[in-house]
């Protein structure tokens, strides 16, 4: 079966870390530009950063401020999000997402680029 799976979310405080993973099954992550996106509760979903097939273009969304670092692992078939100084406004539904086109058609943040979404993991930053 072809999927993505989000992990590695959960509760932390104002000012710490995660790092979430996401892991491909049924089709070979290296063939792929990938990105992250976020849903807050009750608001739509979110492009957070994009990462091509070689890990050389990695663009952020405004909001992260360069707290954020997206990298990939092909050999084991895995993307990462590391998270610092995470604030309260990034407690969201984090996933993982497959963009659909096999060359840059730029739009990373558009939600009809990608064809293949992961489940979420939760992450929720409070005191």
């Amino acid at each position: 079966e072809v999927q993505l799976q989000a992990s590695g979310g959960g509760l932390v405080q104002p000012g710490g870390s995660l790092r979430l993973s996401c892991a491909a099954s049924g089709f070979p992550l290296s063939n792929y530009d990938l990105s992250w996106f976020r849903q807050a509760p009750g608001k739509g979903r979110e492009w957070v950063s994009f990462i091509n097939v070689y890990g050389g273009y990695t663009p952020y969304a405004d909001f992260v401020k360069g707290r954020f670092i997206i990298s990939r692992d092909s050999a084991k078939n895995m993307l990462y999000l590391e998270m610092y100084n995470l604030e309260p406004e990034d407690t969201a539904v984090y996933l993982c997402a497959r963009y659909r086109h096999s060359y840059f058609a730029g739009a990373v943040a558009s939600l009809e680029q990608y064809d293949l979404w992961g489940q979420g993991t939760q992450v929720t930053v409070s005191s």
